[in-house]
């Protein structure tokens, strides 16, 4: 790809991935709500459990489609598959929207988590134009479409849900019957936008001849073979570690996503801090923006400065602080300890992202692995700790919730930093502290930049 293309490819490459944010962060604010609607029409009372199982559909569908996209790409190149999931968010938004059952939402979420498998081929899109020196700002660009996302998501979950409460215009239509509609109306009119964008301005990023060849085409057999590779790919020394500690980071970051709304929307008699939907939007927004400033403005430079091992470092032990003290915020006026302490988390989150996806990328190049596949890989187990984390988090919430002492509504949170520490230790086996091959090469080719 010519290089004069490449500032405007990667802007719509933002877009894209921030629009498969927006569809992922959409529902945390009025999730909770909106089960708890579901959940009393039908007489269920496990609350925390579908809340869990509801993000583990969409998290587990990306375990499963994961390294289906990424080996596809390799395979037939980028655009089509990034375009595909574009258009499976613009049709499974709406469907969420007017689901009028707890299994309708989950069959919704699942197809989406399917159709939205695809942030693998992003990050392999950013491998095929990038060399070394440049990869942990791209890659910081990504984190920053996510970061982006992630605030614009759960902004527009809070803010729109509700609208016939809240607005005149409103009142007696389809938005009064399906309260949470709004919101995912307009994440797909972002979404069809973004299409819109990419079929006139993203290019190919994977030229023909470099392309994987792969003569059987029985859909069945290559799935088969995808997950073997994917196995394949977790038993490399340096690679499978890195893959392993990018997996209890998520692990512990998504049980937060499960019990956090839990927890605000607890009454402040209770013991939480008795918010909105809007209150926890707004919540959500702060550490999205937090992590733009940080992976679309500062990574380049503290990258130079620190290397990305060290960044990836402390932002794991920044994030798991961060997550532990969140039961300990006061219910009476919570909001500036609270911002403060969802701050350390989206800090943490945003330097151990793209120093994570950095290292990585450079490992699979080094060692000659097909980057799609390796992508494939990370994102499958990335997506597999996105579903054990959500269950974790509402089972161990139900079971907990009613407790007090040593076990209490504290413990999921506590969960969190325990595996955080996890995570951090187990660098040390994929030779990211102590060694200098291969983390460190690239350490050094983005600090000679």
């Amino acid at each position: 790809m010519p290089a004069t293309n490449r500032s405007g490819t990667l802007l719509v490459l933002f877009l894209v991935v921030m629009i498969d944010m927006i569809g992922f962060g959409i529902v945390i604010p009025f999730l909770t709500f909106f089960i708890d609607d579901l959940a009393s029409l039908e007489g269920v009372l496990e609350i925390g459990f579908w809340v869990g199982l509801m993000m583990a559909g969409y998290s587990a569908a990306q375990f499963l489609f994961s390294p289906f996209w990424g080996a596809l790409s390799d395979r037939i190149g980028r655009r089509p598959v990034l375009m595909t999931g574009l258009v499976g968010n613009t049709v499974f938004f709406v469907i969420f929207g007017l689901s009028s059952s707890l299994w309708m939402a989950f069959a919704a979420r699942f197809c989406a988590g399917a159709f939205n498998a695809n942030i693998a081929v992003a990050k392999a899109f950013i491998g095929d134009i990038s060399d070394s020196s440049s990869m942990a700002k791209r890659m910081g660009l990504i984190g920053a479409a996510f970061g982006l996302g992630f605030t614009i998501g759960p902004f527009i979950g809070g803010e729109l849900s509700s609208p016939a409460q809240r607005w005149q215009l409103f009142s007696d239509t389809i938005f009064d019957v399906h309260p949470y509609l709004l919101p995912c109306l307009a994440a797909s009119i972002l979404s069809t936008i973004s299409l819109i964008i990419a079929i006139f301005k993203l290019p190919e990023s994977l030229p023909v001849e470099e392309r994987v060849k792969v003569e059987v085409h029985n859909p069945f057999l290559i799935l088969r073979a995808m997950y073997r590779d994917s196995l394949r790919v977790i038993r490399m020394p340096n690679i499978g570690s890195m893959i392993w500690v990018g997996l209890f980071f998520i692990y512990g970051f998504t049980i937060m996503h499960a019990v956090f709304i839990l927890f605000t929307e607890m009454s402040t008699a209770k013991g939480g801090l008795g918010f909105s939907e809007a209150d926890n939007g707004r919540i959500f927004a702060v550490i999205g923006l937090n992590g733009v400033i940080i992976q679309g403005l500062l990574i380049g430079r503290l990258t130079r400065r620190f290397g990305s091992s060290n960044l990836l470092r402390f932002g794991i032990l920044v994030c798991g602080l961060g997550l532990a003290l969140i039961p300990h915020v006061p219910s009476h006026s919570p909001w500036l300890v609270l911002i403060a302490v969802m701050i350390l988390i989206s800090a943490g989150n945003g330097l151990f992202q793209p120093s994570y996806a950095a290292i990585l990328t450079q490992m699979a190049k080094e060692e000659g692995a097909d980057l799609g596949l390796v992508m494939g890989a990370q994102e499958s187990f990335g997506a597999f700790g996105r579903i054990i984390g959500p269950l974790t988090g509402g089972l161990v919430w139900d079971a907990t919730v009613n407790s007090t002492g040593w076990i209490s509504k504290a413990t999921a949170f506590h969960l969190c930093g325990l595996l955080m520490i996890v995570a951090f230790f187990l660098l040390k086996r994929a030779n990211i502290i102590s060694n200098s091959n291969p983390p460190q090469s690239l350490a050094g080719s983005v600090l000679n930049r």
